[in-house]
């Protein structure tokens, strides 16, 4: 049975859709002082936060092709960010876990990103703030039910 969605829940969800959008890209700005390249940045982080991997798996959720993940793990190699070990399931299969450098790097932009936001939101008028506050909520339920 398929659910009427309203022109207005529609308005709010390309409006959610854009504001996201368009906070993540002024916010990716922090992530310059990482020194590592936008696609680096990405696969690091799933390994950091979903690790360890498959590179097939790694390709997958960057939405990639195996080689160009090999090339982007190469290089994660080389920087020390990431090493590859043997599964202990499968012999004939490598994992890709994240080093405790990725992981400081990791926090380190996390903070960097959030201490942006949070001067912005800091600079709102306190019923502004508590509104969004309560928005930020209300947009954790709406995710978890997606």
């Amino acid at each position: 049975m398929s659910m009427q969605i309203s022109d207005a829940s529609k308005n709010i969800a390309d409006q959610l859709h854009s504001a996201a959008i368009h906070l993540l890209r002024k916010l990716r700005r922090e992530d310059v002082a990482s020194g590592l390249s936008g696609p680096r940045l990405s696969a690091l982080s799933v390994v950091v936060f979903a690790g360890p991997v498959t590179l097939g798996d790694l390709a997958a959720a960057e939405q990639v092709r195996p080689p160009t993940m090999t090339r982007t793990v190469d290089a994660l190699v080389e920087q020390k960010l990431v090493v590859r070990k043997p599964s202990p399931d499968d012999r004939r299969s490598t994992l890709i876990h994240a080093t405790a450098t990725a992981k400081k790097l990791l926090m380190q932009g996390r903070e960097r990103r959030v201490r942006a936001l949070a001067a912005q939101i800091a600079a709102l008028k306190p019923e502004d703030r508590a509104s969004l506050e309560n928005a930020a909520e209300i947009l954790k339920r709406v995710i978890a039910a997606i």
